[in-house]
C-alpha cells in the first residue's frame, strides 16, 4: 500500500516531490521530477544523507534499491521489501549553482500481528469469573481492537504500549459465566490502515459446564381412564446427564407392563385410578442433580361433564348472592341518610317558629328532650 502526499517545491528549475505512505513490506517509488532543466543532474538521498541514485548512476550497494527512470527531467527509484528503519526523510538535490533540493518524508505502516486470545479455561464452570485478553504486537500506528460476542460487538478494556517504533496492543473482557455462554464464540478483531481488506482476527468458543435443570412436559391437560398419557422429562446439563430415573411416590414404577419408560419418556399405554400420585423425574451429571415432580390424578370420564356442570352452578348462585348483598348496601345506606336529614330539620324547626332569640333557644331545648324522651319510650 503507498500513498502520495502533497507536491513540495517550486516549478521551475526546482526539484518536485511528493510524500509517499507505504506499508512494511511493500515497494516505495520515489520520483523527483524538474520542469526546466539545463541538463543539470538529479540525486536521491536517505535519511541518513546517503547518496542512493546520482543521475542513473547507482551509489550504495543495496539490492532493494533499484532505478526506475533516469532523465534530465526525472529521476524515480524504487525501495521494494520496505521496512521501518526505512521510514524518514529523504532529500533530492538539483545541482545548480547553489545547489536546490526538495524533501519527501517515507511513513512506513507496521502491520499488526495476527491476534492472540489468552485466559480462556477449558472448560469453565458456570459462575466463574474469568478475563480474556486480546494480544497484537507490531502494529504502526497503534491498532485498535474490537471484540464481538458471536455477531454483537462488546466493550473490552484497551491497553497500547510503546516497543521500539511499534505498539503491543491488548483488549481485556471480563466475564461472569453461565450457562447462556456455552457455545458463544467471543472474537477479537484487529482494525488499522495497513489492513487494506479484510481484519487479523481471533475466535474461541466458549465451553461451559453447568449442573442439569429439568422440567416434565404431559401430553394430556385433564387424565381421563383409558387414555393414553406421555410424560417427557427434559433435562438440560453440560455434560449431557445420566438416564433420567422415574419414580411414584417415591418408591419404583409399580406397574411397568402398562408405564413404559424409553429414554426420558414415561408412558401409560391406558390411565386408570391406581395410576395416581406424584411421579418424579430426575438427571445428575458430576456437577450436580436436579428434579421435577408431576402430580396425576385420572379422572372419571363420565364425572368431568358433571363436574363442569356443577362449576358453572356454583359460580351462578356466587354471583347472585353478591348482586343482592350490594343491592342490601345501597338501600341501606340511602335509609340511613334520609333519617339523618330529617332530625336535623326539626332541630331547625325551634329557630324558625320562635320570635326572638330566647324563645328559639328554648325550643330547640325542648326539641332535645322530645328526642330524649322518644329515645326512652323506644329502649
Amino acid at each position: 500500500m503507498a500513498s502520495k502526499g502533497k507536491v513540495r517545491g517550486i516549478s521551475g528549475q526546482y526539484p518536485l516531490v511528493q510524500n509517499m505512505t507505504v506499508t512494511e513490506g511493500g515497494t516505495a517509488n520515489l520520483t523527483c521530477r524538474v520542469e526546466y532543466n539545463d541538463n543539470t543532474s538529479l540525486q536521491w538521498s536517505n535519511p541518513a544523507q546517503q547518496t542512493l541514485f546520482f543521475g542513473d548512476k547507482k551509489a550504495l550497494r543495496d539490492n532493494r534499491i533499484e532505478l526506475v527512470h533516469a532523465s534530465w527531467s526525472e529521476l524515480t527509484i524504487s525501495i521494494s521489501d520496505v521496512t521501518l528503519s526505512d521510514e524518514g526523510m529523504y532529500t533530492c538535490s538539483l545541482f545548480t549553482m547553489p545547489v536546490r533540493t526538495a524533501k519527501a518524508y517515507l511513513t512506513v505502516l507496521g502491520v499488526p500481528e495476527k491476534p492472540e486470545i489468552d485466559g480462556l479455561m477449558k472448560p469453565a464452570m458456570e459462575g466463574d469469573h474469568i478475563t480474556l485478553t486480546c494480544i497484537t504486537q507490531g502494529s504502526k500506528p497503534a491498532a485498535d481492537l474490537r471484540w464481538f460476542r458471536n455477531e454483537k460487538e462488546i466493550k473490552g478494556a484497551k491497553e497500547v504500549n510503546a516497543s521500539g517504533k511499534t505498539f503491543t496492543v491488548r483488549s481485556s473482557l471480563q466475564l461472569h459465566v453461565d450457562r447462556n455462554d456455552d457455545g458463544v464464540a467471543y472474537t477479537c478483531k484487529v482494525d488499522h490502515v495497513a489492513l487494506t481488506q479484510t481484519p487479523q482476527q481471533a475466535t474461541e468458543v466458549l465451553e461451559v459446564h453447568y449442573a442439569p435443570r429439568v422440567e416434565i412436559i404431559h401430553s394430556l391437560a385433564v387424565p381421563q381412564e383409558g387414555q393414553y398419557l406421555k410424560l417427557e422429562c427434559m433435562s438440560k446439563g453440560n455434560p449431557p446427564p445420566d438416564p433420567v430415573m422415574w419414580t411414584k411416590d417415591g418408591g419404583e414404577l409399580p406397574d411397568l407392563d402398562r408405564m413404559i419408560v424409553e429414554g426420558r419418556e414415561l408412558t401409560f399405554t391406558s390411565l386408570n385410578k391406581t395410576d395416581n400420585g406424584t411421579y418424579r423425574c430426575e438427571a445428575s451429571n458430576h456437577l450436580g442433580t436436579s428434579s421435577a415432580e408431576y402430580v396425576l390424578y385420572v379422572y372419571d370420564p363420565n364425572a368431568v361433564g358433571q363436574h363442569g356442570t356443577d362449576h358453572a352452578l356454583i359460580g351462578g348462585v356466587v354471583a347472585v348472592v353478591v348482586f343482592v348483598t350490594l343491592c342490601l348496601i345501597i338501600v341501606l345506606g340511602r335509609y340511613l341518610a334520609r333519617h339523618k336529614g330529617t332530625y336535623l330539620t326539626n332541630e331547625a324547626k325551634g329557630a324558625d317558629d320562635a320570635p326572638d332569640a330566647d324563645t328559639a333557644i328554648i325550643n330547640a331545648e325542648g326539641n332535645h328532650a322530645h328526642a330524649e324522651e322518644k329515645k326512652e319510650y323506644f329502649i
